[in-house]
C-alpha cells in the first residue's frame, strides 16, 4: 500500500509511551484514523523485555500502517483495571476506539508479524511487503543506537522465521560483538547455514570479529606512534599502531598507516599490511568513503 509518504515515518512518530492522562488521546482518539497496538508491560516483567523489541520491530516495519503505544501498568493501574489486564505482557489492538484483536504472553516473531498484519487488514489497510527485511532495518537502527541486546533479540526472532536470512545472521553476530561477547559471536558465525556461509553480510561480520579480537590486545596509540617516529623502519610497530588506531575507532587512520606500511614493504610478514587492509575494508560498508578511497590508493600502489 502506497501511503503517499516520501519516506518511512520516524520511529518516534510510530511508537510512544502513554499515561493515564494521555491514554484517551494516544489510543482511543488516535485509533479513529490509524490502528493502535497497545503493549501493557512493566519493568520487572521478563517476557516483556523480549516481546517489546520484537513488537516495535514489526510496527516499524509496517511503515506507518499501524502505530504502537506502551503502557507501564505500574504507573497506569486504573487503565489496566478498566481493560481487565490480569497478566503481562498483554497486547491489544484498537481501531475506531474499540479493541479488535489481542494476545497475552511472549509469542514467536512469526505470530507477532501475523498479528500486526491482521490489525492492518482489519482497518482496511495493506501490510507492506518484505516485512522481514524491514524488521532487519529496525534491528540495525537499534544496534546503531547502542541497544545491542534488543537488536540481538530481534535478529534472533527474524532467524526463527527464516533461519538462512543472511542479513539477520550477520546482524546477530555483530550484536554480540557490540555486547563484547566475542565467543558467542564466533559460535554463531561458525554455526551459520552452509548456503549463506560466504554471504557478504557474514564475511563482514567475520572481519569485524577479527578486528574485535585484535582490539583486545591492542597497545597504547601514543606509545606505538612514538615507536614508529623513533624508528620508521620498525614495521611491526607500524602494524601494531594501525591495529591500535582501529581499536580506538579511527578506521581511517588505521587504513592510512597500513597503506604507508604497504608502500614501504609490501612483502613484510607475508603481506600482512594488505591482508589487514582487506579485513578493515570487509568490516566496513562497501560504499564507505574510507573503503573507496583506501582501495583506490592501494590499487595505485599495486599497479604503479
Amino acid at each position: 500500500m502506497d501511503l503517499g509518504l516520501s519516506s518511512a515515518p520516524a520511529e518516534a512518530d510510530l511508537i510512544k509511551d502513554t499515561t493515564e492522562a494521555t491514554f484517551m488521546a494516544d489510543v482511543i482518539e488516535a485509533s479513529q484514523t490509524t490502528p493502535i497496538i497497545v503493549d501493557f508491560w512493566a519493568p520487572w516483567c521478563g517476557p516483556c523485555k523480549t516481546l517489546g523489541p520484537q513488537l516495535e520491530a514489526a510496527v516499524t516495519a509496517a511503515k506507518g500502517a499501524v502505530k504502537m503505544v506502551k503502557v507501564n501498568v505500574d504507573q497506569a493501574q486504573m487503565i489496566a483495571g478498566q481493560l481487565q489486564i490480569q497478566s503481562i505482557p498483554t497486547v491489544y489492538a484498537f481501531w475506531k476506539g474499540q479493541p479488535v484483536d489481542g494476545f497475552q504472553g511472549a509469542v514467536p516473531q512469526s505470530e507477532i508479524t501475523a498479528f500486526v498484519d491482521r490489525v492492518i487488514k482489519a482497518s482496511g489497510g495493506e501490510a507492506p511487503a518484505d516485512s522481514l527485511n524491514d524488521a532487519v532495518e529496525a534491528a540495525e537502527e537499534m544496534l546503531a543506537e547502542g541497544a545491542a541486546v534488543d537488536a540481538a533479540q530481534t535478529f534472533a526472532a527474524i532467524l526463527g522465521e527464516e533461519p538462512a536470512h543472511a542479513a539477520a545472521y550477520g546482524g546477530l553476530v555483530r550484536a554480540h560483538i557490540a555486547m563484547d561477547d566475542l565467543d558467542q559471536a564466533e559460535a554463531i558465525l561458525n554455526g551459520a547455514p552452509a548456503e549463506i556461509s560466504t554471504a557478504p553480510e557474514l564475511e563482514a561480520a567475520h572481519a569485524q570479529l577479527q578486528l574485535a579480537r585484535q582490539a583486545a590486545d591492542a597497545g597504547p596509540v601514543a606509545e606505538l606512534r612514538a615507536a614508529v617516529e623513533a624508528d620508521p623502519d620498525d614495521h611491526q610497530a607500524r602494524f601494531d599502531l594501525a591495529q591500535a588506531l582501529h581499536a580506538n575507532g579511527d578506521a581511517e587512520g588505521a587504513v592510512d598507516t597500513l597503506l604507508d606500511l604497504f608502500q614501504r614493504d609490501r612483502e613484510w610478514n607475508d603481506g600482512a599490511a594488505k591482508t589487514q587492509l582487506f579485513t578493515v575494508f570487509d568490516a566496513l560498508k562497501p560504499n564507505d568513503p574510507i573503503v573507496l578511497n583506501g582501495r583506490r590508493r592501494l590499487s595505485s600502489m599495486i599497479f604503479a
